[in-house]
């Protein structure tokens, strides 16, 4: 470095990534802004220049100087090695200036401590760093040591997991060709330590998100939903809160957008298509993301569903992958789970898939259904919001308005394509073979009849099957 650099990098004054000293007097106070700088951005310590008048100064610099810097800097952990700039004030004889660089902080790399504090910029000031802040870093560093999924969840044991589900979830991947057809023949315990879900002999938290029968302990996994009047938070139409594991989560936010979602019927050639406003796969998966790649520390977080006139909102309390954003999320790109243990069970079961294609599929669904594409969007506190807008459509531009009349003008034997309402009739029976024609109907707001015929057309064309003659029994999903 020489002065010139020097003269050009302090012209504007310090900030967020240049930090000025007058001398080495000061040597622990600039260590604190050196392990910010390390937590924050990067930048510039720069030791021989006054802050307030920018006067470039120096100092002496004698062997003593060199070994309390040497020293000084050996108590940032991890230790690192910085290279030292000794630059000479022009007409100042034996005054030099000192400058050293810091690397900015990269998600997953272990946050830096000075003496065993870790501090951060916010603008151009240093502070310590919260405590969320440092453990989610470390998280980040070690997920297989810090990770919340990765933690035992103390107050559970194996009897506390729905069977249904996790045989459920292994037939999906046994008949999507990722896992062997032999884990059919297993105890839920052994599947569950099969998907790294058990450690000595006890199950992880991601687990408990997975397949709890009850997840009273954890009030993070719950879903939020409202219908809004309008385009704005000011009056609710519906408001609901659920808690459960991930299948009955989603269940329940894919019916509360087929509640509150218009479904618009068309012929097209000798078929009819049912479509809701925005495409069931792209709400579907947008759930599916917000509820594996989710942050799960926070036990006031939880992700939510909005739905208002103009638009469908799903926040997700997570943080995007390095270097992804909202601008550039829609290119392809890898996955890069934040939970990479759920996202491994729900990619081995078919739920998930990996490679970071979640978005294009959304995308392209929305595409096939001449709908507006999706879009993230980041508030201020880094919630991630996926937004699909409602198209302006009438009844009129499908030919018949089915969401008034629901139950009633299908005419589902004429073909076998699925309608909307029976591809979310498969998911509640995937995720819960117990379910009666009674309580579905009571969740979507139709007569008992009207399930009863979608159930079936879905058992006719070998969807479902009963497990016994029993009319009461559970439903078990062939296909899907």
């Amino acid at each position: 470095m020489t002065i010139d650099e020097i003269k050009t990098l302090i012209a504007n004054d310090e900030h967020r990534m240049l930090e000025l000293k007058k001398t080495t007097g000061e040597l622990k106070d600039g260590m604190h802004s050196a392990c910010a700088m390390l937590n924050t951005d990067g930048g510039w310590l720069i030791f021989g220049i006054a802050p307030t008048s920018l006067k470039i100064l120096g100092q002496e610099v004698t062997d003593t100087t060199r070994r309390e810097i040497a020293l000084a800097l050996s108590h940032l952990e991890p230790q690192l090695d910085v290279h030292i700039d000794y630059v000479d004030v022009p007409d100042r004889e034996d005054q030099q200036i000192i400058a050293m660089h810091f690397d900015g902080w990269v998600w997953g790399r272990s946050p830096y401590t000075y003496h065993g504090c870790p501090y951060y910029k916010v603008e151009s000031t240093t502070k310590e760093m919260p405590r969320e802040m440092f453990e989610e870093r470390l998280k980040a560093a070690k997920p297989h040591i810090f990770a919340w999924e990765n933690q035992i969840a103390e107050d559970f044991d194996i009897d506390d997991f729905n069977e249904s589900h996790i045989m459920n979830a292994v037939r999906m991947g046994v008949r999507g060709g990722r896992m062997l057809p032999g884990a059919l023949a297993l105890p839920a315990e052994e599947i569950l330590s099969r998907f790294s879900l058990m450690k000595n002999g006890k199950p992880l938290q991601a687990a408990v998100a997975l397949f709890a029968k009850t997840t009273k302990f954890y009030s993070q996994l719950k879903l939020r939903m409202a219908r809004f009047k309008g385009k704005e938070k000011l009056e609710f139409i519906d408001n609901k809160q659920v808690q459960g594991n991930f299948f009955e989560l989603l269940d329940e936010g894919v019916a509360f957008c087929f509640k509150h979602l218009n479904l618009h019927g068309k012929v097209v050639g000798l078929q009819r298509e049912e479509n809701l406003d925005i495409p069931y796969e792209a709400l579907r998966e947008a759930l599916i993301n917000a509820l594996c790649h989710r942050s799960y520390d926070s036990i006031s977080a939880s992700v939510s569903l909005a739905i208002y006139d103009d638009r469908i909102e799903i926040g997700n309390p997570g943080r995007f992958p390095v270097g992804i954003t909202p601008d550039n999320i829609k290119l392809m790109h890898a996955s890069k789970p934040y939970n990479p243990l759920i996202a491994s069970v729900l990619y081995k079961t078919t739920w998930l898939e990996s490679w970071g294609s979640g978005i294009q599929r959304m995308i392209e669904a929305c595409k096939a259904q001449n709908v507006p594409e999706p879009y993230y969007k980041l508030l201020a506190d880094g919630t991630i919001v996926m937004v699909f807008p409602i198209p302006k459509t009438t009844a009129s531009d499908f030919g018949t308005d089915f969401g008034t009349n629901f139950g009633t003008n299908f005419g589902i034997e004429r073909n076998t394509q699925l309608t909307e309402r029976q591809r979310i009739i498969l998911d509640k029976l995937f995720a819960n073979g117990n379910e009666t024609a009674k309580s579905i109907s009571v969740q979507f707001g139709l007569t008992q009849r009207s399930i009863e015929k979608d159930l079936s057309f879905l058992r006719k064309n070998g969807y479902i099957e009963k497990t016994t003659k029993d009319n009461r029994s559970p439903w078990r999903v062939l296909k899907r």
